[in-house]
């Protein structure tokens, strides 16, 4: 959907470009190309006429103001309807209970409930400061028990434990005796699923729902699905009280077609957005951020709160005063900053949340060369010894020099070229900071256009 949506209208903008106010003409081409990339990414029918006749009522009473174009106008207006659309906002966990406060998980089998479960503890926990255990009600599948409690483990949660054998009722029961007992803030219930919906499936989470009494059902479906998310959503939203919807794998294709639908259908809003498969890929849903991103406008809050959460802070303030005292830059520094990179999900999610035009400059070969360049320079500098790392005078001059060079190129799995290549960007990284000491970093910028050779920026 948001690439599909994000051409369309980039196309109508820069035929737009020359004309001077919104007619009903203009009017009815960007609304063909919205209806056409909605109904592309599998949006339900009654969603996307609802979602057109919004949008051209809004647009054809919409003054165009001198800074702005026809385009620009009507693209942003189909922005905001799309935040509309999905809830406008932020929707948070309402946690306002006698602990603990009881959330229950609801959806198909598939759809990512088990992860979601874990994900959802390591941001209760991270974000919230509760104090949070798990419990598996799905006896039907021992395997989503084991699940559940490795990723649990990996959340820094707790897990009560339950067997095939028991009765959901019963394992709910004793979990939230447990849970009282030792003062836990809030207990997460993983229900069963299954491949299609029936009765057995709704009568069981219905006498669930009754027995728990839980301030928050959420029900958790895959971005993915489009149209078969419609379908889903009646049935769960006709059998329980939902509280709130948590889309899975909004990273993949679509992009935005599951979280137009459901939204609407259930009437509920969507709390949270799966990211990734890390355990700590978990996001608040904010729909007018989502709205931005599937215009291709980007994301620039996820992307500065994305290197807050990677960047190890006290490094990096030791590297600056490192720089700022004149010290040599070396190769454990380079090694950290690689790192700090990887941990912010490599260059590849960062630029998925830049405007899409700046994203298309760079290219995605681009990115993927550099992925790979970066994965390199890293094997490299490990195949290195630590003098060597903190020294890096050693491989530059001196006679043992070129055997040092075979040693690494040999360890690392490359060639000396390779090595090389990595020491010529190093010595670039070098000079860059010895211009930043002393007030220098002016004068650095200034040169950085015609630099060449650091990891992306060609060899």
């Amino acid at each position: 959907m948001a690439s599909n949506l994000t051409e369309r209208l980039s196309r109508l903008v820069k035929t737009m470009r020359g004309q001077s106010r919104i007619t009903e003409s203009n009017v009815q081409d960007m609304l063909r190309e919205v209806r056409m990339a909605l109904l592309e990414a599998d949006v339900a029918l009654p969603v996307v006429r609802d979602f057109i006749a919004r949008v051209k009522d809004k647009a054809l009473g919409q003054e165009v103001v001198s800074s702005l174009t026809p385009g620009q106008v009507l693209v942003s207006i189909v922005q905001k309807e799309l935040a509309a659309t999905m809830g406008e906002g932020v929707a948070d966990l309402n946690l306002a209970t006698q602990p603990p406060a009881v959330i229950l998980m609801a959806g198909l089998q598939g759809a990512g409930k088990t992860t979601t479960t874990a994900k959802l503890a390591k941001h209760l926990i991270e974000k919230r400061k509760k104090k949070v255990l798990t419990v598996s009600a799905d006896v039907y599948r021992p395997a989503a028990i084991e699940q559940l409690k490795t990723v649990t483990g990996q959340a820094g949660a707790e897990w009560f434990p339950s067997a095939p054998d028991q009765k959901p009722a019963d394992i709910a029961a004793a979990a939230i005796d447990h849970a009282r007992r030792h003062y836990f803030d809030v207990l997460l219930v993983d229900t069963a699923g299954r491949l299609a919906i029936d009765e057995a499936l709704m009568a069981e989470i219905k006498a669930l729902h009754a027995q728990l009494n839980p301030v928050e059902t959420l029900f958790v479906v895959d971005a993915m699905q489009g149209q078969d998310a419609v379908n889903t959503a009646k049935a769960f939203k006709e059998a329980l009280p939902l509280t709130g919807v948590v889309l899975t794998k909004l990273d993949g294709d679509s992009r935005g077609g599951a979280a137009l639908s459901v939204r609407q259908v259930t009437g509920v809003p969507i709390k949270f957005a799966g990211v990734s498969e890390k355990i700590d890929g978990l996001e608040v849903f904010d729909a007018d951020r989502h709205a931005g991103r599937v215009l291709g406008m980007g994301d620039i809050v996820a992307l500065v709160e994305e290197v807050q959460k990677g960047v190890d802070m006290a490094a990096a303030q030791k590297l600056a005063e490192k720089v700022k005292s004149g010290a040599d830059f070396t190769f454990e520094d380079f090694l950290m900053q690689i790192s700090q990179m990887k941990k912010m999900g490599g260059l590849s999610s960062l630029m998925d949340k830049l405007p899409s035009e700046l994203a298309a400059k760079a290219g995605q070969a681009d990115m993927d060369r550099a992925e790979r360049d970066m994965r390199r320079m890293e094997g490299i500098i490990n195949a290195m010894t630590a003098k060597e790392r903190r020294q890096p005078a050693l491989l530059m001059d001196g006679k043992s020099k070129a055997s040092r060079k075979r040693r690494i190129a040999t360890g690392a799995g490359v060639q000396i070229q390779d090595v090389n290549r990595l020491l010529n960007q190093f010595e670039q990284m070098q000079g860059m900071m010895k211009k930043m000491k002393g007030g220098g970093l002016m004068k650095m910028m200034k040169r950085m256009g015609g630099m060449k050779g650091l990891p992306g920026m060609g060899r």
